[in-house]
């Protein structure tokens, strides 16, 4: 984007397309109430009250609309803003987008009006990257934490830990500039404020794990050879008859995802059953199942309780052994001979009855993710993650010269460098690359 183009007026459909109730057109930029004034059938709109009133194209009645006006800076982007809410459909929202860009305005581009937001001051850089969280969220759990990161909560730590760091700048560079007037900092004190900052970015980088694993949720495949069940516990775990399920063994021959909210966002797997002999469409899922089993965080491997583990289970128990995997006896229901051998390990299951069923999902949440969401209490992603590793790095840097008595010139170099990875965070300090990389992972509109 030129810098012709970071000035004009944008403009583009803020809600999903298809059929509903409301569509969304939104315009930012200097130049929307004049675009409006040509387009609506009332004039001289007043920011911050609603108006109700018709959209024209050349005289013709387009559509009866709701326009909510805001004049700078009480604006999401902090430009002049008007958003014209028309009746939900392709079509209608489509026409009005249209008549608003051959007025004057724009396509916006993806996340362009909350990159205006940014460069506006209306948000700091970790606040817009929020709003993709929030937007994106697969859980609820993580849509409530997006929206902390969106009120403030992680930046205002990280300005809380770049005020400290900034004192004790401010303190060295006064005793190295105005050596007669004020004296350097005691090493002591150094070290102490160095401890102070690398605990409280240890905190933050604590909850990178669980702020990863609710970002991008979780991949669990079920594996086994046909008819153990497979199919009959992707039913179950989803409570709903997603999965074909019959006594004719490899009666899945592909492969099946659907997703699951569990605090975090599950991405359920149902393979094809693993065995030799198959013919040439199922020799093709079984390829497929072996892949999802290479790139699940979990495994939930099947066998058939009331015949206990064969020799072809343990060959595919033999391939996913080294992976993280749960043990599953399945159709305890048909166990008619408490003799039978089973593995020391395994969870007795049957979805016909539910026995076992609560154990299970007790041990996927031991085995998947051992937290709770409620208690992670900042969320970052990986930009963030980095920043602050390179940060801590910096301080520690310093805190080995502080201890050695080092000069506080030399000392003052790296306390500069935390500090500008800090002011990355925020966006303080950004290059155009990583700006635009972030933005671009927004959806047009926001």
């Amino acid at each position: 984007m030129n810098i012709i183009q970071e000035f004009d007026t944008i403009a583009a459909i803020a809600t999903p397309l298809g059929t509903g109730g409301v569509g969304v057109i939104r315009i930012s930029g200097d130049r929307c109430f004049e675009i409006i004034d040509k387009i609506y059938s009332k004039h001289n709109l007043e920011a911050g009250k609603i108006s109700h009133g018709w959209i024209l194209d050349n005289g013709n009645k387009i559509d009866e609309v709701i326009l909510l006006p805001f004049k700078n800076p009480h604006s999401y982007t902090g430009e002049d803003v008007v958003e014209i809410h028309c009746h939900g459909g392709v079509n209608v929202v489509r026409n009005i987008l249209d008549i608003v860009l051959k007025n004057g305005a724009r396509m916006a581009e993806r996340g362009e009006f909350t990159k205006r937001a940014f460069l506006n001051k209306k948000m700091d850089l970790s606040q817009a990257e929020a709003v993709a969280d929030l937007i994106h969220a697969k859980t609820k759990d993580f849509a409530k934490q997006s929206a902390k990161n969106l009120s403030g909560v992680l930046a205002e730590k990280i300005k809380e830990i770049r005020e400290d760091i900034f004192n004790v700048l401010s303190k060295i560079i006064a005793g190295i500039d105005f050596p007669e007037e004020v004296s350097e900092p005691e090493y002591s004190y150094l070290i102490s404020e160095f401890e102070k900052a690398i605990a409280k970015i240890d905190k933050i980088l604590a909850c990178a794990d669980s702020s990863n694993i609710m970002r991008q949720g979780i991949k669990i495949a079920i594996v086994g050879k046909p008819n153990v069940g497979k199919s009959s516990l992707f039913n179950t775990l989803l409570n709903v008859e997603r999965a074909i399920v019959t006594d004719i063994a490899g009666t899945t021959r592909d492969v099946l995802k659907e997703t699951l909210d569990w605090d975090i966002a599950i991405t359920l797997i149902d393979t094809a059953g693993i065995r030799d002999n198959a013919e040439k469409i199922e020799e093709i899922g079984i390829e497929y199942s072996k892949q999802s089993a290479d790139e699940a965080d979990l495994i939930l491997f099947l066998y058939d309780a009331s015949i206990g583990m064969k020799d072809d289970d343990k060959a595919i128990f033999d391939y996913i052994k080294n992976k993280n995997h749960i043990i599953i006896a399945n159709k305890a229901d048909l166990l008619s001979d408490k003799n039978i051998e089973q593995n020391r390990d395994a969870i007795l299951l049957s979805t016909l009855t539910n026995q076992g069923l609560d154990e299970l999902k007790s041990k996927i949440k031991e085995q998947a993710y051992n937290f709770s969401p409620d208690d992670t209490e900042f969320i970052t992603n990986n930009r963030q993650q980095d920043c602050l590793k390179k940060c801590r790095e910096s301080l520690n840097l310093a805190l080995d010269a502080a201890k050695c008595n080092q000069l506080q010139d030399l000392i003052s170099i790296d306390v500069k460098a935390a500090l500008l990875c800090l002011d990355e965070i925020t966006g303080e300090v950004i290059t155009d690359d990583i700006l635009n990389n972030i933005f671009d992972h927004f959806c047009i509109g926001k």
